[in-house]
């Protein structure tokens, strides 16, 4: 009997090397004894704590959002923001190796370890939303599609500033100190613990060319309308998706070769 060759075009064969990575991925990151169920009991922890901490400090709502859902989009955001950001940085220098195979790209890395924190994250979600439910809380949502506009657009600037990190570690090792640094203050100056409607409007200049903030108060927003998106924008936070899209991507097009074979 003869056998069948598959010829597989370049598209196919990228998205079978991100498949194959993503699953690697899984398997490392899930690999413990808790696995999965630590991803999602941790942030929910985190969340319950601070929601209580903020309601003994404001009271049970918001600016008409209640305290556990304002504190929850507020972490899980930022967290998604962080760890997607960091886990694509470093998904260029944990599979270096693989490179030496023509067929695995930097770029392939990458996409894998973003979507696999894309995949942690709305098993996060969910939990929450279940949790949310059978404690009788409130679940309606104005505005779906903006909360998914916003969560979407902060995990590409996430892939995006994490590229354009990983690619600058290969040259420069220092500069994941550098990020690492940045990442710390990111808690405080997005929107997390407060609103941008709680600081005086001379002082918006000061926070709001943070587009994390954009996509953390526009998704509250989109959750009740009459929490209000005074100060923030969504072409705004669009804008810096597109640009850091672009400047990431057409540095990688320039120096992977380089930066791999450093």
């Amino acid at each position: 009997c003869m056998t069948t060759v598959l010829k597989r075009n370049k598209w196919q064969i990228w998205l079978d090397v991100i498949f194959a990575l993503f699953v690697r991925e899984i398997r490392t990151g899930f690999n413990d004894k808790l696995g999965l169920g630590w991803a999602i009991i941790s942030p929910v922890i985190f969340i319950f704590v601070l929601s209580f901490a903020r309601g003994l400090l404001g009271g049970p709502e918001v600016h008409t959002l209640s305290t556990f859902t304002f504190m929850a989009i507020g972490i899980l955001f930022i967290q998604s923001f962080l760890q997607t950001m960091a886990g694509s940085a470093g998904a260029i220098g944990k599979n270096k190796a693989l490179f030496a195979f023509r067929q695995v790209q930097p770029i392939s890395a990458v996409l894998a370890g973003a979507l696999f924190q894309l995949l942690s994250k709305i098993f996060v979600i969910v939990s929450i939303i279940i949790i949310m439910y059978f404690m009788g809380m409130e679940l309606h949502v104005a505005n779906p599609l903006r909360l998914l506009a916003c969560f979407f657009l902060l995990w590409v600037l996430s892939v995006s500033l994490g590229l354009l990190f990983g690619i600058a570690e290969l040259f420069v090792t220092e500069v994941g100190k550098v990020r690492q640094l940045v990442e710390r203050p990111m808690f405080f100056i997005s929107g997390v613990f407060f609103s941008l409607q709680d600081i005086p409007r001379e002082y918006w200049h000061f926070m709001d060319w943070n587009p994390i903030l954009h996509g953390i108060e526009l998704s509250r927003f989109a959750v009740r309308a009459t929490y209000g998106s005074d100060g923030v924008s969504l072409s705004y936070l669009s804008i810096n998706v597109l640009v850091f899209s672009f400047f990431s991507l057409a540095v990688y097009h320039i120096a992977w070769k380089q930066a791999i074979s450093r």
